[in-house]
């Protein structure tokens, strides 16, 4: 097909992803003709300390179930399972995995695991809703980010009667600028649409755009389209930016390419 004649073609879109993630997103927007800036919103690091997740893996044999809510947990565990020379692939036949998402469920199988339950939506919400075993005595462990993240898993799956321990597995934190290629594209009103992968990316994305352009930092996104993966970031988007122009559906990277493609068709209708 020629370039001219892809969906989006001569727009311009930034991805807020962690800069280590980034990959699969550019391809997938570069496929329908974007030009692709980054304004990555997350640092993926470590927790600040490894003692109650280490205590939890130690013990993992004693657990009915894991659940993965992010590729960057299956990601954390699997690594500091190593460190004590076990893995999540030779792990007893008796703990199940749960994978919030298809990337979360990829990042398992890639590793030769395959997860016992993913959702039919790629939300939190959408787990607790079909999880097969609501009810049960069971013992979940759910591996998660430090700080920021919703708690929405463990207290429902409480509530339920199960027994939750929920430990840091890793930490997602503000990067300290922004690259001077988006800042120009965004000072220079080039920009077509900026994308949203989760609420942090969000709020980090908010503090990156008050720390460049100062309090009428919003002023540089009239014109641009909004596009979220899901319920909870289009909620913060809300929040941080009083709009969310599309959201993804399904709520993967797929969708927002499509949510994006989406919105610009909107606004040309309406124009």
């Amino acid at each position: 097909m020629p370039s001219s004649d892809l969906p989006l073609n001569q727009k311009t879109i930034v991805l807020t992803r962690a800069l280590e993630q980034q990959g699969e997103a550019h391809s997938l927007f570069k496929l329908k003709g974007a030009k692709v800036l980054d304004l990555p919103a997350l640092v993926i690091g470590p927790p600040k300390k490894w003692d109650d997740l280490d205590k939890a893996l130690n013990a993992l044999e004693t657990f009915d179930w894991i659940v993965f809510s992010s590729s960057n947990g299956v990601k954390a565990v699997e690594e500091r399972l190593q460190t004590m020379s076990l893995s999540l692939v030779n792990n007893s036949n008796r703990l199940k995995i749960a994978a919030v998402g298809r990337k979360t469920a990829i990042s398992l199988k890639k590793m030769g695991v395959i997860p016992d339950f993913v959702p039919p939506k790629f939300v939190a919400d959408s787990l607790i809703e079909h999880f097969p075993f609501i009810g049960e005595e069971l013992k979940m462990l759910i591996p998660r980010v430090q700080s920021g993240g919703r708690t929405i898993l463990a207290e429902s799956f409480g509530e339920a009667g199960m027994k939750v321990v929920e430990v840091a597995a890793y930490e997602s934190s503000c990067p300290k600028q922004i690259p001077e290629r988006t800042v120009k594209a965004l000072l220079n009103r080039e920009v077509d649409a900026i994308i949203f992968t989760s609420g942090k990316t969000v709020v980090h994305t908010a503090q990156l755009l008050f720390q460049r352009f100062g309090n009428d930092w919003q002023k540089n996104l009239d014109e641009i389209n909004l596009i979220s993966i899901g319920p909870q970031t289009s909620l913060s988007c809300k929040k941080y930016f009083s709009r969310v122009d599309q959201e993804a559906e399904p709520h993967d990277l797929e969708g927002l390419v499509n949510a994006c493609i989406l919105s610009f068709n909107q606004k040309e209708n309406v124009d």
